[in-house]
């Protein structure tokens, strides 16, 4: 500890830090995880990178991990969530979903498709390239990624046509490296153009491979019964995003309007790539 003398010598420093200090309060927090790597596109909206999928982590079998979230607006904002479906338990929504889905009426099915659950992947990737952001090369991270991208993942794996090998893109010494091109669709970002180049090694030294293999995250802390609000907490965040406040005697009543629920979400199930975080910008906008 700084003795008088001395607190009061820098009395006017300490004004400085304390003023930062105060600034940073006023800050909007960031919830960025710098362990997952996200392609920039251009002004155009389109991007590139290469990058190389990692085999599955120590004490890990599988390479990748499945992740389902909700995500959409209702009269009571937004419901940006895990689903508790990701861990083999019962989830509010789905529940929901499930009763709208059932009931037969058009307007109900449509409300459903609106909530409906997106899919996600995680793997550890190592970036080869990526000229948006060279500080990223030679780096391992955590990447996330949709249904398109895992299409394209087993499509080499397990190919159509006799005349094509099999390949495992996650392995170290006869993997391939994969080109990640995005476009700008329709508004959203498009992956069909991606493409894994031809067998390679990702280095050429034992040692530097152990090194990257050493370097990759747990996948299954991910998917940990930690990372998910309980069943009574989504269930509450639930009833205020649709508007609806339960009764003591068992009876509902909706106090905003229904049908807004259905506004800012995506039509296609193949733009899930990014929706999270399409849905999240949305939501730190209002």
């Amino acid at each position: 500890m700084a003795s008088f003398k001395e607190m009061k010598k820098n009395r006017m420093t300490n004004l400085e830090s304390l003023s930062k200090q105060v600034s940073k309060l006023a800050e909007k927090p960031s919830y960025e995880d710098d362990r997952i790597w996200k392609p920039v596109r251009d002004k155009s909206g389109n991007g590139y990178a290469v990058i190389r999928f990692l085999p599955a982590a120590v004490n890990e079998d599988v390479p990748w991990v499945r992740i389902w979230t909700h995500g959409f607006k209702g009269p009571g904002g937004w419901y940006i969530e895990n689903s508790l479906t990701t861990i083999g338990k019962d989830d509010p929504v789905s529940k929901a979903n499930t009763a709208l889905w059932n009931s037969g009426v058009d307007s109900d099915k449509n409300i459903a498709r609106d909530r409906r659950r997106k899919l996600s992947y995680y793997s550890n990737i190592y970036v080869v390239e990526d000229s948006m952001n060279p500080e990223n090369e030679g780096k391992v991270f955590l990447y996330r990624y949709g249904k398109k991208i895992f299409e394209k993942i087993t499509g080499v794996m397990n190919p159509e046509f006799a005349d094509e090998t099999p390949l495992n893109p996650f392995d170290l010494w006869e993997g391939a490296n994969f080109k990640l091109k995005m476009r700008q669709v329709e508004g959203f970002p498009n992956y069909d153009k991606s493409e894994f180049t031809d067998v390679c090694p990702l280095a050429g030294d034992e040692a530097k491979l152990e090194e990257i293999w050493n370097a990759q995250y747990s996948l299954n802390e991910i998917i940990e019964e930690k990372n998910f609000k309980n069943y009574a907490e989504l269930e509450a965040r639930f009833n205020t995003v649709i508007a609806r406040v339960d009764h003591s005697d068992g009876s509902s009543e909706f106090v905003g309007n229904i049908e807004e629920s259905t506004g800012d979400t995506v039509a296609s199930s193949e733009k899930t790539d990014d929706t999270l975080d399409y849905f999240k910008k949305l939501a730190e906008q209002e």
